[in-house]
C-alpha cells in the first residue's frame, strides 16, 4: 500500500510461476480517450484508471485497492510515496546514469522498473510477478520501451530468487504483496540471506512493507534484516513510525555504509513527509523484536477498515 501525491493509497503488489520471457511493447500504449478498463487477473479483478492530473498517466487497482501509477510519457515519474523513496536508493546505489542490475521481486504495473530503464539506460532487470495475468494486461495496454532490457518471470518471488545466481545483482528490491499483505515466506531471515547471496560486492536490499498501530511486524522486519545486514536505514512517514496511522516502510540493507545524509535530502524535497531513521535510532525503535523465520513467521498485518478509500 502506498500514498499518492494527492494523499490515494495502494498496495503495490509484488505478487510474484514459468520461464523468463522478454517485457517488449506493443505499438503505442492505452490513451485516456479510451477510458478506463476492467478485466480479471489472477489476483482479483483489475482495473487501469486514467489519471486525472496526467495526461499519460494510469493507475492500476486490483479489487478497488490502487496498486501502481504508471506514467506512459515520463517513466521517471513515481506516483505514490514509497515508490518514490525506492527510487531514492536506486539513485543512490550507484553514481548517476551508471547501468544496473536489478531484480525486482514483486512487479505489479512495473513501474520501478520503467524508473531504473528510463534514469539508468542499458540496465539489465529481471522481475518476478506471480499473475501472470496481469502482466499481460499491463504488456498490451501499459507496453514498455523497445529497448528496455526487463525480463518478467511468472514465478512466486522466493522461488526466483533461490534461483539467481551468487554476487549477480546491484540492486534487490523486494515488493511482495498477496493483496494487501506481505506473504510470511518472504518476510525471514531465510529469505534476507537468499537476498544478500544475490547481491554483487557493494549491493543493496530494500524492501516495503506495511504496517500500522504498534509496528510490531516492522520492528520484526528491522530485526531480521539486521540479523543478515550490518548496516539498515527505515524511511517512512512520521504519523507512520508513531502508529497513527497504516502505511509503508521502505527498508534498505548493505554490508557497506548507506548515504544516509543524502537519503535524507532526497526524502526531504518529497511532497510527503518522510523522516530517515539509522543507527542507535533505529535499534531503539526495534528492541526486543525477534527477527522472522521460517519456522515463526507470519504475514504482514490487515490494513485496517477504510485504508483504501
Amino acid at each position: 500500500m502506498g500514498r499518492s501525491s494527492r494523499a490515494g493509497r495502494s498496495a503495490d503488489k509484488g505478487r510474484t510461476t514459468a520461464e523468463p520471457q522478454p517485457a517488449t511493447t506493443g505499438p503505442g500504449g492505452r490513451t485516456h480517450t479510451q477510458g478506463p478498463l476492467t478485466r480479471p487477473v489472477d489476483s482479483g479483478l483489475a482495473e487501469l484508471r486514467p489519471d486525472r492530473d496526467r495526461p499519460g498517466a494510469w493507475s492500476l487497482l486490483i479489487d478497488g485497492a490502487p496498486q501502481s501509477m504508471v506514467d506512459l510519457a515520463d517513466p521517471s515519474h513515481l506516483g505514490f510515496e514509497y515508490q518514490r523513496r525506492l527510487g531514492h536508493l536506486i539513485d543512490l546505489v550507484a553514481p548517476p546514469g551508471r547501468p544496473l542490475t536489478v531484480l525486482h521481486l514483486g512487479g505489479g504495473a512495473l513501474t520501478l522498473a520503467r524508473y531504473v530503464a528510463a534514469t539508468r539506460p542499458r540496465s539489465r532487470q529481471q522481475v518476478a510477478e506471480i499473475d501472470t495475468a496481469l502482466t499481460d494486461l499491463v504488456r498490451a495496454e501499459l507496453p514498455l520501451e523497445r529497448g528496455w532490457q526487463i525480463k518478467v518471470r511468472g514465478s512466486d518471488a522466493r522461488s526466483v530468487l533461490e534461483r539467481t545466481p551468487e554476487g549477480s545483482v546491484d540492486l534487490v528490491i523486494a515488493d511482495v504483496f498477496s493483496g494487501a499483505r506481505v506473504p510470511a515466506h518472504c518476510t525471514t531471515v531465510e529469505f534476507t540471506v537468499l537476498a544478500a547471496r544475490a547481491l554483487a560486492p557493494g549491493g543493496w536490499y530494500a524492501v516495503n512493507i506495511a504496517d500500522g498501530a504498534a509496528l510490531p511486524f516492522a520492528r520484526s522486519q528491522i530485526a531480521t534484516l539486521g540479523a543478515v545486514f550490518p548496516e539498515l536505514c527505515l524511511v517512512a512517514d512520521p504519523a507512520v513510525l508513531r502508529g497513527k496511522r497504516f502505511g509503508n516502510l521502505v527498508l534498505a540493507a548493505a554490508h557497506a555504509s548507506l548515504p544516509v545524509a543524502e537519503l535524507g535530502r532526497k526524502v526531504a524535497t518529497d511532497a510527503a513527509l518522510g523522516r530517515v531513521e539509522h543507527g542507535r535510532a533505529l535499534a531503539d525503535f526495534a528492541a526486543g523484536a525477534a527477527p522472522a523465520t521460517d519456522a515463526t513467521a507470519a504475514p504482514s498485518p490487515v490494513p485496517p477498515p477504510g485504508t483504501f478509500r
